[in-house]
This record gives structure tokens, C-alpha cells and sequence, in this order.
């Protein structure tokens, strides 16, 4: 049973409060809400405690922002070529021991064999007496040598993972892919058992302190085993934050949180990568430079509360009320003398339970899930694709890096403003055309149009991080309640093994420097297409139970459902849509 608690569960949270009609909810589930939030109503909006509050949580963001991206320069791979060393060769063979690909560029994997060469020196010969491409060659036995123009060092040249190591590379940026897609599936256990604050600082120490010991690890082996715990706090502690920002703040202020001002401070950590990157190029100084500051995070322990709602749905009320009434106090304004009277503990809800078989039981649900799979799992592969990519684009990795970065912050809020006016399904498919049309368009871009080609692919990344931001709400509107949360964890689980595979298809381009943009932009165009056979939520309030979940097309009925129970099998019933 799927049971992740992802960002996204949240959001569907937020959206409903904002916009759900009462009728599609359950009478025993909107009285416990409007319990709480009448409760609560007292505390306002924009009060500058939970502005205050909004801000900590979403600084808590910012490490994520540069630790999912640090590879980007810490793992770059500099121009190589076979170590020649100090043996019995004239200047002129010694320069000439590398052979040269079509291009000019002297190859990076191989050498001509330095007997060979060697017995030509001793003899007299020079290079162009003598037909090179006869000469036999030989692999890097020696080693590597470096471009140490743009980095004194990286992963690459720490441990020579190039050439025949070169598979370790794109392994190394999947494995911290492959811990967030372990914490995703763990943190919301955690968080739902000890708490939002417990899980988000622990989960924050242990990142920085990952980061931190990475640092001083001597092989490859140790470094992906850190990065593989990093990978898996990083997202447990984004995740906890998150929700801690749903459950304390108001309704309109964490509707801006969860769509807006979270994704804005995790760009932000993204844009100050580049900058941290440009003035420490040693790897082991970059990491220590981005890591030491998450120590000060930790002091937000005494700054920031435990969720109330996580307090009383275990029961501990009297803690809740401490924690309003601070948030009260700090706001300046009056409490009244008993806050929580006739709120129901959740464990009292008389919830049915639904399961991951119910979810592909109904016709509606499993082809809405397989084609949202298909579309988080793309977004995600291109996202990563794009911001990975970065370092191979001509002109400044630095400054290429940062306007990566720093087009997501207007992506972000075109989609906050488009999420409150537009259709979803046509939005959603005009973002993803877009961007796969972008990609496409790249290789018809003149060789010596860097400018254009670079363009492009920041207006290709803008409208899939626009389309990224969006996917998230769009999905929460189309689950049921009842499912909800297993859909959402469902399509972030999809969406991870997109980002798995992104590092590898940027490999692609060792084959042919277009594949990967061809790729990408066939796999967008298509996920654009196929959503516009998504249902249409805009102005529709949400589905409550399987039967009214919007009709898929091919799919000419609703299911009635009975949950599946461990004593007894789940029976359907079937009802023609008139």
C-alpha cells in the first residue's frame, strides 16, 4: 500500500480550502476542518508572526536548492586527454602522441603506443615523415591530464572517471536521485508518527552533516553511499517543511507558500550555486562553502513550532493550544479562553480505507494515473535534463548555471497567477508544447548562433519548470479524496525515476550532442498531447469519492466502490452515466 506523503497531498489541502464547495465534501470531514479553521479564524491572514514563520520555513528550502545541483560543478567533467610522461621522446613527438579526432580535438581516451613512438624518436624520425594513423594505439595507462583552466578540481579528475569510468559519473548524480526517491516514500511514515518539526530537523542535520563528511571521503564508493543519504534527507526535509507550512500557516498565506513562495526560495538556492561555485573551484571547498551555513539552520529549533494538527490528531490538545496562543501573542492579538472545544481527533473520523488496488480497480482512475505517470515522469526527466545540462552549454558554466536558475522565479509566479484564472488541462498542454517545441527547434539553430541556441533552451526551461509547478495542483484536483494521497505519492514516485534517468540521458550526447534535446522534445510533445485527454478541474469541485471522479475518455461509466478490507474483498458496482 502506497501511503507517501509528498508535497503535493499537501497542496491538495490548500487548493480545497481555497476553493471547494461544502457539497463536495464529507458532512463528518468538513465539520472537523471548519472546526479547526473557525477555531483558528481569530488569528487572520497576513499576521507578521506567521509571515515571519512562512519565511524561516521556506530559508529551511534553500539548502535544497544548491545541494540537488551541486554536482553541476563539483561532478563536471573537464577537457582530458592521456597522460604522456617523462620518457626518452622529442618535443615534436611528445606533442604529437595524442591523436586527433575529425574536429581537431585531440582524443581523450587513447594515445599511440610509446614504443612505437619512441623507436621513431631514437631514429630520427619526425611526425611528419611518418603516417600516424599506421601507429598503433594505446589507452590512458598513465593517466589523465586536465583542463585546469575553469576548476582545480572535480569528482572527475579527483578519481578519473572518464573514459572507461566514465558510467560512474551519471551513477554518481542518480544515486542522490534514488536516496530523494527513498525519502519520499519514508518521510511521510516519519513525520506522521513523530512529528513535522522532529522529522524536518533531524532529517536537516543529517543532510548538512552528509554534505559535510563528503568532503573528506578518499574514494568514489564512500562519496555515493553519502550521496545516497543526502539524496534521501534532502527531500525528507524539504517534505517536512512543507507541510509544517500548510498545517501552521493561514489559509491564504500557505496557499502562496505551497505554490509559490517554497518553489521561489528553492530557485534562489539554485541561483546562489553558480556564485558560490565561480569563487571556490576546488570541490571539496565548494561543498564545505555550501554546506557550513546548514549548521546555523539548526538554531530555527527554537524558532519554529510543531504543527498544531499533527498535535491533535495525537491527541495532545493542550499543546495545540500553547502553540495558537503563542502564534497569538507574537501577532498581538487576543485568544480566546478555550480554542479547541468540539474538534474531532482524526483517529475518530469514521474513515473508510482505501488501498492501491482500489486506485487501478476503477476504469476512471488507473488510465488517469498511467497517463499522469507518463507526464510527471517526463517533466521530471526534462527538468533535470535542462538544469544538469547547463555545464555543457556554450560560453560561461556559471553564468549559464545561474540563468537557469533564475528563470524558474518568473516561471513560478506566471503559474501562481495561471492557476487562478486558467483552465487547467489546455495551460498545462500549451506549457509542455512549448517547451518540447523549444528543444526541437535547437537543432535548426545555426552552429555559430550560440546565442540563439542558448535562448532557446532557457524558454524551453521556462516553460517546463511552468508546466512542473503546475502538474502538482492540476493532479491534486483530479484524484478523490479517498485516493488522493496515494495518486499524489503514486506520480512523485514516477517523477523520481524520471530524475534517475536524466543523468543518463545527457550521456547521450557523447553518441551525438542532439540526442538528448530530439529525446526530450519528442517525449514533451507527446506528454502534451496525451494531456489533453485529462479531465478539466477548473471551477469543479473536488471528487470526494471514486464515483465522481471526472469521466476518462474510452471510459463510459463511474465505479461505486466499496473498500477493500482485510476480512472481505471490495465489490463494484457499476452505474450507466446518463
Amino acid at each position: 500500500m502506497l501511503t507517501t506523503q509528498e508535497p503535493t497531498s499537501v497542496r491538495v489541502a490548500l487548493v480545497s480550502l481555497e476553493r471547494t464547495s461544502p457539497k463536495s465534501e464529507s458532512p463528518r470531514r468538513m465539520e472537523s476542518r471548519m472546526d479547526y479553521e473557525g477555531a483558528t479564524a481569530f488569528l487572520g491572514d497576513w499576521g507578521p508572526f506567521q509571515c515571519g514563520l512562512a519565511l524561516l520555513l521556506c530559508i529551511t528550502m534553500i539548502p535544497n536548492g544548491y545541494a540537488s545541483l551541486v554536482l553541476v560543478f563539483a561532478g563536471d567533467t573537464p577537457a582530458h586527454r592521456c597522460l604522456v610522461p617523462a620518457v626518452n621522446l622529442t618535443e615534436e613527438w611528445r606533442d604529437a602522441s595524442i591523436p586527433l579526432y575529425e574536429d581537431g580535438r585531440p582524443a581523450e581516451c587513447s594515445r599511440y603506443q610509446l614504443e612505437a613512438l619512441r623507436a621513431y624518436s631514437e631514429a630520427g624520425w619526425l611526425p611528419s615523415h611518418v603516417n600516424l594513423s599506421a601507429v598503433p594505439r594505446e589507452g590512458c595507462l598513465d593517466g589523465w591530464e586536465y583542463d585546469r583552466s575553469i576548476y582545480r578540481s572535480t569528482i572527475v579528475t579527483e578519481w578519473d572517471l572518464v573514459c572507461g569510468q566514465g558510467w560512474k559519473k551519471p551513477l554518481t548524480f542518480s544515486l542522490y536521485y534514488f536516496g530523494c526517491l527513498v525519502g519520499s516514500f519514508l518521510s511521510g511514515q516519519f513525520s506522521d508518527r513523530f512529528g513535522r518539526k522532529k522529522v524536518l530537523f533531524v532529517t536537516l542535520a543529517s543532510q548538512t552533516l552528509s554534505a559535510f563528511l563528503q568532503v573528506f571521503m578518499p574514494s568514489w564508493t564512500a562519496f555515493c553511499v553519502l550521496q545516497f543519504l543526502a539524496g534521501m534527507s534532502a527531500v525528507s526535509n524539504y517534505l517536512a517543511a512543507f507541510v509544517l507550512g500548510a498545517e501552521l500557516l493561514s489559509p491564504r498565506l500557505r496557499l502562496f507558500f505551497t505554490t509559490a513562495a517554497s518553489n521561489i526560495f528553492f530557485a534562489l538556492g539554485y541561483v546562489l550555486l553558480p556564485l558560490h561555485a565561480y569563487f571556490l573551484r576546488d570541490w571539496r571547498t565548494l561543498l564545505l562553502g555550501i554546506t557550513t551555513p546548514g549548521f546555523l539552520l539548526l538554531t530555527l529549533w527554537w524558532a519554529i513550532p510543531e504543527s498544531p494538527r499533527w498535535l491533535l490528531s495525537q491527541g495532545r490538545i493542550a499543546e495545540a493550544e500553547a502553540i495558537v496562543r503563542l502564534v497569538a501573542k507574537r501577532s498581538k492579538m487576543e485568544a480566546p479562553a478555550k480554542i479547541f472545544t468540539t474538534l474531532q481527533k482524526e483517529g475518530d473520523s469514521e474513515m473508510k480505507k482505501y488501498n492501491i488496488c482500489d486506485m487501478l480497480r476503477s476504469p476512471n482512475v488507473r488510465w488517469m494515473s498511467v497517463l499522469l505517470w507518463f507526464v510527471w515522469n517526463t517533466i521530471a526527466m526534462g527538468y533535470l535534463t535542462l538544469s544538469l545540462n547547463t555545464s555543457n552549454l556554450h560560453g560561461n558554466a556559471y553564468l549559464n548555471c545561474f540563468l537557469s536558475g533564475a528563470v524558474e522565479i518568473p516561471a513560478y509566479l506566471l503559474t501562481w497567477l495561471m492557476f487562478r484564472r486558467c483552465p487547467r488541462r489546455l495551460t498545462l498542454a500549451a506549457c509542455l508544447a512549448s517547451s518540447g517545441f523549444f528543444l526541437l527547434v535547437i537543432q535548426l539553430v545555426p552552429a555559430d548562433t550560440h546565442w540563439l541556441a542558448m535562448t532557446l533552451e532557457m524558454l524551453g526551461k521556462f516553460s517546463l519548470t511552468a508546466a512542473f509547478a503546475h502538474i502538482y495542483a492540476y493532479t491534486a484536483e483530479l484524484y478523490p479524496t479517498v485516493l488522493r494521497n496515494m495518486g499524489m505519492g503514486s506520480c512523485s514516485m514516477a517523477s523520481r525515476i524520471g530524475s534517475i534517468l536524466a543523468p543518463y540521458i545527457i550521456y547521450l550526447r557523447s553518441y551525438w550532442v542532439s540526442l538528448p534535446y530530439i529525446l526530450m522534445g519528442v517525449l514533451i510533445i507527446a506528454a502534451a498531447l496525451l494531456s489533453l485527454l485529462l479531465p478539466e478541474t477548473y471551477e469543479i469541485p473536488l471528487p470526494e469519492t471514486i464515483a465522481e471522479t471526472q469521466p476518462f475518455p474510452g471510459c463510459c461509466r463511474k465505479e461505486v466502490y466499496k473498500p477493500t478490507s482485510t476480512k472481505e474483498e471490495s465489490q463494484r458496482q457499476s452505474v450507466d452515466v446518463q
